[in-house]
C-alpha cells in the first residue's frame, strides 16, 4: 500500500450528460509538497501529480482541504 496526501485544489460543476441525472462536481487535487515534515515526506513519495474525481456531491471535497489516498494492489 502507499499513501499520499492531496489537496483539492477545486471543484467544477457540470451538467451531466445525462440531463435527467442533474449535475457532476469534479474535483481535482494536487499532491502536498510542503507545510511541515509529514508533508515534506509525502513529497518524496509523490513528487508531482493530480488525481480529477467525478462525484454526484457537491459538498464531498472541499478545496483547501487535504485528504490521505491509499494505493493498495487490486488482484483480479
Amino acid at each position: 500500500m502507499v499513501r499520499a496526501k492531496f489537496t483539492c485544489i477545486g471543484v467544477r460543476k457540470s451538467l451531466h450528460w445525462d440531463r435527467s441525472k442533474g449535475f457532476l462536481f469534479e474535483a481535482t487535487f494536487s499532491p502536498v509538497t510542503s507545510g511541515s515534515e509529514e508533508n515534506k515526506q509525502f513529497f518524496e513519495a509523490t513528487p508531482s501529480g493530480e488525481i480529477k474525481l467525478s462525484t454526484y456531491k457537491e459538498d464531498y471535497f472541499e478545496p483547501g482541504k487535504s485528504y490521505f489516498i491509499d494505493f493498495t494492489l487490486a488482484e483480479g
